[in-house]
């Protein structure tokens, strides 16, 4: 609209007013109109006189016509304007899928790859010429390593850590009882375990983050009595301390106090009415050698149950420093669970977002070379996180190093989430990112909670399909080299020539491979701060 046109609005709605009000005087039903007129008049007058917003003070009512349209952007362009493969974080083709694998329908797809094969970075699973038949049992791998008495056998597809206060109660409790129908584990994120993830008694792996909720003293301080009470309990199957998270590594947390139940508050022994902090470090611990003496604490604690850390790769020293530090004190983790840089059901900044932490496959490969530099690799199992939603994407991270893959935004997508991007806001449209029991109500437990052993159950499915066309009986038989990467439109690459894989015990021999030599040197067992200061 023309500059000169900019208060047609705001003096239409005054005309308005006093044409009804004279009217009124002749036919008392002419008076009804003002109840609109007025409210959009004395809303003119505001936008004129209030200093916050610019364009309203300019355009008076037309302005706020802005933030509507604004609104509305985001989800008319999912539902119109975006194609099959062009939509972030997940694109079409990526939610349907979860939700037809979720409904138990069919998720096949008709008439050719959409995606072009000839482009840079096209990835392909080399098929063999003498396929097997698909396993018929879902695949699973044993957790545990030389000091763990209790070991775990988990499905090699769970539920990455959520908590409750994060996700709605309904929602906790579909995951779970999805988990318990299908026989895998549903991780508890930072947030304590709640009465809705004993309710149905599925296997859980207990995070323990920062902040030490449900095992904290009234300082915030690690309790080992209130861990040990918890930790024993035989529905616990695993122990799993969170360092970072691939949403956000280095940043730390905080779940504000719109969002604190009476019941919450309960269950992470935090006060009402105050922001839930989730500090970026641990008081436990500082150093490396301290975190391999704080993870053989727990193992005691909770009688000899697998323990292990998560983490969004970050500074290569500090994760070299705990190697050797695991040298130093013979001390190893059950598991080590890689969170890409990719991952983030939680909010964060957009820098952090965008451009911290490691992605997946960097950091995957990473730490599995590290652990088979030093030798340990056949001791502590490998979990990998971000954005893997599919059973390519599962098969490619075991084919890369991993032996088993959790989805967060996956179970998210099976239990109804559409993607609308308000977890943080407490306004979740579906009911799983909410604390309102008005919305709530919207996810229906033993529905959803079919769809997510539905979704766990064909995924799987699927993954012993891709398994089989490649020749093999289990997933555990994927290597490197079953994995194709277009680098151009002439040359192709398997995934054993893109990466360096070191070879068993290789850093305790003389290394020749720079990046690993490099910060092996500077990386010190009793710090994370590298050698010759930060």
């Amino acid at each position: 609209m023309e500059h000169k046109y900019r208060m047609v609005p705001f003096q239409g709605s005054l005309l308005l007013a006093g044409l009804f009000l004279l009217l009124g005087f002749w036919n008392v039903h002419f008076l009804w109109p003002l109840l609109v007129v007025i409210p959009i008049a004395l809303l003119g007058a505001w936008d004129l006189k209030q200093t916050k917003h610019s364009l309203p003070r300019n355009y008076p009512i037309l302005g706020r016509m802005r933030y509507l349209l604004e609104s509305f952007g985001p989800p008319v362009y999912q539902y119109f304007v975006e194609g099959n493969k062009g939509g972030r974080p997940f694109n079409r083709d990526q939610r349907s899928s979860v939700y037809q694998r979720a409904k138990d329908v069919t998720s096949k797809k008709p008439f050719g790859t959409e995606l072009d094969v000839y482009l840079p970075n096209y990835i392909w699973f080399n098929h063999s010429m003498v396929p097997k038949d698909p396993a018929p049992k879902l695949p699973r791998v044993t957790v545990g390593g030389p000091d763990c008495s209790k070991p775990y056998s988990a499905s090699v597809f769970n539920i990455s850590a959520m908590s409750f206060g994060s996700l709605s109660a309904n929602a906790i409790l579909a995951l779970n009882k999805g988990a318990q129908m299908g026989n895998f584990y549903h991780n508890t994120g930072e947030g304590a375990i709640s009465r809705y993830h004993r309710e149905y008694g599925a296997d859980l792996t207990w995070q323990i983050g920062s902040g030490y909720f449900g095992c904290r003293d009234q300082n915030g301080k690690f309790d080992p009595q209130r861990f040990a009470e918890k930790a024993g309990d035989d529905q616990v199957k695993m122990i799993e301390i969170k360092l970072s998270q691939g949403a956000k590594p280095g940043h730390g947390g905080i779940l504000p106090a719109s969002k604190i139940t009476p019941e919450i508050a309960e269950t992470r022994h935090i006060p009402m009415g105050v922001d839930c902090n989730s500090p970026a470090y641990h008081s436990a611990f500082s150093t490396p050698i301290e975190l391999l003496e704080f993870i053989a604490q727990l193992r005691e604690l909770s009688g000899g149950k697998p323990v292990g850390f998560k983490l969004c790769v970050g500074q290569p020293w500090e994760f070299l420093a705990v190697c050797k530090a695991m040298l130093e004190t013979e001390i190893t983790p059950d598991y080590i669970q890689v969170d890409g840089g990719e991952g983030g059901t939680g909010a964060a900044p957009l820098e952090f977002s965008d451009h911290i932490g490691a992605p997946l496959r960097e950091g995957l490969v990473f730490v599995h070379n590290a652990l088979v530099g030093i030798g340990v690799r056949d001791q502590v199992k490998l979990g990998a996180s971000g954005k893997m939603v599919s059973a390519g994407i599962l098969a490619a991270v075991m084919a890369l190093g991993a032996d088993w893959g959790n989805t967060a935004r996956g179970f998210m997508f099976a239990v109804g989430c559409i993607q609308a991007q308000l977890c943080h806001t407490n306004l979740c449209p579906v009911g799983v990112a909410t604390q309102d029991p008005k919305l709530q109500r919207a996810l229906v437990v033993p529905e959803k909670a079919q769809r997510v052993y539905q979704y766990h159950k064909n995924t799987l499915h699927t993954l012993n399909e891709i398994v089989a066309a490649v020749g093999l009986e289990h997933p555990s038989q994927l290597t490197p080299r079953h994995l194709t990467q277009r680098i151009s439109p002439t040359e192709l690459k398997t995934y054993d020539e893109i990466y360096h894989w070191v070879k068993p015990g290789e850093f305790l021999e003389e290394m020749t491979h720079p990046f690993f030599s490099k910060y092996w040197d500077i990386a010190r067992a009793d710090s994370f701060l590298p050698k010759g200061g930060a």
